[in-house]
């Protein structure tokens, strides 16, 4: 009785138990800034598409991503796990670059996969835009991305697996160009295209993946992961610009319309339109000089708020009941929506696996604005102890409720911000705070001991 009880109720609290699974799009943009969309106060650029989505849903203004670089914050999102953990801690690249840092070649297809887990709930699965977790220049031998759970894929030249490759052209220019062609090594099913078009090329290629797995009465998973905004940046030769920043707004509004013909696709069938959730954030904070951080402070490959918050909205009208909502409260992370994703849909949790994120889908669904409970911890790139004009870059970071430390490896060059008072960034409270201060050093701390090293230590320049 006990048992059949226990059915009953945890069939209630699934959401999708009066209707069929809910599908799941996630738009995963490249070094896009927190104050890029023009729903998040950018004034000189204007994306659409995006907005109408933050008016049909929620718009979140303390999501993080969990590494201010790529390929780690790629491991994060798909993973549920903080990505130190599978030894990816900076962008993937040369085999000895990788080696130079500490780094592994590729992410294991042992890591917990959202995208396997869904899989083996019955969802079909496609990865449609840049990879970048294992497959690359010299790196050759890493898995397909099939191999982590995925039916079909295709990528850029950072991942294993069919191809969309870039022709750029600038104005003036009869014969567009090719670079990364040494990729069509890496794999058949090369096409090539120009680079202001390929993020269309991923929405062309995920559009018959969702109205295949459609008539097939199965949910989807789709991964939707652009190569823009990040530089060099080919707009459209009409819409070009003469400042690196105009460049990159061209290329950011030609991202937002390309979108809108996967967005629009989906509102065009009831069927999607009530029973997808959409989700749209980026991977890490801008490229100085190109995309804007809005308030915060720092910019990619930064610990500071700039390089690690990130601009997310969610949308799914017969999901999210109260729509147009803006959540300024809730703290969590890119590490958070593999468990939630994973109880939204009612797919089984991996056995064996225990995740970093926690799971919140009453956040997510625009029905609470709690935190996650436990803190956000952070580690720098192993090779970005220095950039952007910035010679000293913290190691460490964590953020617990009100509270953000940074500092070095071993707790020195603290540094403590009022978040709640001071999300710039501007005023550090560590000599007046020295308590708050040495308990979250040394949780920190503990927690960056707690994971495999990289060689960052080591790559320290001149201290």
């Amino acid at each position: 009785m006990k048992f059949i009880l226990f059915i009953v109720l945890s069939f209630l609290l699934v959401p999708w138990a009066k209707g069929s699974r809910p599908n799941v799009v996630v738009v995963f943009i490249d070094d896009m800034g927190w104050g890029d969309f023009s729903c998040f106060g950018n004034e000189l650029a204007k994306t659409p598409h995006i907005d109408k989505l933050a008016q049909g849903g929620v718009r979140f203004e303390q999501f993080y991503v969990n590494s201010p670089i790529c390929s780690p914050s790629r491991v994060a999102i798909s993973t549920g796990q903080y990505p130190q953990k599978w030894r990816i801690t900076s962008y993937l690249a040369h085999r000895k670059q990788n080696q130079n840092r500490g780094m592994a070649q590729w992410l294991s297809p042992k890591a917990p996969m959202l995208a396997r887990s869904l899989k083996e709930s019955g969802s079909a699965t496609g990865h449609f835009g840049k990879w970048h977790m294992g497959g690359q220049r010299d790196v050759d031998d890493a898995p397909a991305i099939t191999e982590y759970g995925f039916d079909e894929s295709l990528t850029n030249f950072e991942g294993m697996g069919p191809k969309l490759l870039p022709l750029t052209l600038k104005p003036g220019q009869d014969k567009p160009g090719r670079i990364w062609d040494k990729a069509e090594r890496l794999g058949d099913g090369v096409r090539w295209m120009l680079r202001s078009q390929i993020t269309q090329g991923f929405v062309d290629e995920a559009i018959p993946f969702i109205d295949k797995a459609t008539k097939n009465g199965k949910p989807f998973y789709v991964n939707l992961w652009p190569d823009d905004v990040h530089s060099p940046f080919w707009p459209p030769v009409n819409k070009w610009g003469d400042t690196k920043r105009e460049l990159y707004f061209s290329v950011l509004q030609e991202m937002d319309r390309q979108l809108g013909k996967l967005f629009d696709y989906i509102k065009g069938s009831a069927t999607l339109r009530d029973n997808t959730l959409v989700l749209v954030c980026s991977d890490n904070g801008p490229e100085k000089g190109a995309g804007q951080s809005g308030p915060f402070r720092g910019y990619k490959t930064h610990l500071y708020e700039g390089g690690i918050r990130s601009s997310l909205v969610v949308w799914g009208p017969g999901i999210i009941k109260k729509r147009g909502q803006v959540n300024r409260s809730s703290v969590f992370s890119a590490i958070d929506l593999v468990p939630t994703l994973l109880k939204i849909t009612g797919a089984k949790y991996p056995e064996g696996i225990e995740f970093d994120g926690e799971c919140l889908p009453d956040v997510l669904l625009g029905k609470s604005s709690e935190s996650r409970k436990l803190p956000l911890f952070f580690r720098r790139p192993p090779d970005r102890d220095a950039f952007y004009g910035d010679n000293d870059l913290p190691d460490l970071a964590v953020r617990d409720g009100k509270w953000k430390l940074l500092c070095e490896y071993d707790g020195s060059e603290a540094e403590l911000y009022d978040l709640e008072n001071d999300r710039g960034e501007t005023k550090n409270l560590a000599s007046m705070q020295k308590g708050i201060v040495a308990s979250m050093a040394e949780s920190v701390i503990s927690w960056h001991q707690s994971l495999p090293p990289d060689n960052g230590p080591k790559l320290v320049k001149g201290r």
